[in-house]
């Protein structure tokens, strides 16, 4: 578990690196993604209010898309409610919520554990997410074409590649099947991270092979 934080905790400083070298490169002040990058901690909401601006859109209009994007944590919030803590650490806990800090600690087993890793790939985010966006902001001020560096793919290839050993297990294949099929059908027309809310509607097909126990 270690190794497969660690990964992603690389992989999100990478994509760190695409969205403040694209964030100066549309002409936003080189402040603005590396404080995005430690108060919002989302990488979706955060490229998608980039985006809105830098092609015209209003500030408002931006916002309201950042906080559509960002209404997956309120389930979020349900399912990770014991890990985040109490008092003031419950302050620090919630702003740690995200995809994977989410999905990594209740792939565990023991609320120990759990909690563990909610905190340690949280903290690792908060970590890299900023600072890949300061590194970004620099690149982004020598490279203009940050798109040709082809750095937004690094993310989405290494969590791929820590889905697939789930996808061995017959019962998980047809879920993560009808999920990426709602995905890869909406992205075309729906803002960036709504296909991939509508891809949870994947977890109502049950499956009719069960894995047997080995």
């Amino acid at each position: 578990m270690q190794r497969d934080i660690a990964l992603v905790c690389i992989a999100v400083g990478a994509i760190g690196l695409s969205y403040g070298a694209t964030a100066v490169a549309s002409g936003f002040p080189v402040w603005l993604p590396v404080l995005m990058g430690a108060l919002v901690l989302a990488a979706s909401s955060e490229f998608l209010f980039i985006g809105i601006i830098a092609a015209g859109g209003s500030p408002i209009a931006a916002v309201l898309a950042g906080v559509l994007v960002n209404a997956r944590h309120l389930p979020f919030g349900l399912a990770v409610s014991e890990l985040v803590g109490d008092g003031w650490r419950k302050i620090i806990g919630v702003h740690l919520m995200n995809d994977e800090t989410v999905v990594f600690a209740l792939a565990q087993s023991g609320l120990k554990r759990k909690r563990a890793v909610y905190w340690a790939c949280g903290l690792g985010i908060l970590i890299c997410w900023p600072t890949g966006a300061l590194l970004g902001v620099v690149l982004g001020s020598a490279v203009h074409d940050t798109g040709a560096l082809g750095l937004d793919a690094m993310f989405p290839a290494v969590l791929l590649a820590l889905v697939l050993p789930a996808l061995r297990q017959r019962s998980y294949r047809r879920p993560a099947l009808t999920g990426a099929a709602l995905a890869l059908a909406t992205a075309a027309f729906l803002p960036a991270g709504l296909p991939v809310l509508l891809a949870l509607a994947g977890l109502s097909c049950p499956s009719k092979l069960k894995e047997t126990s080995r």
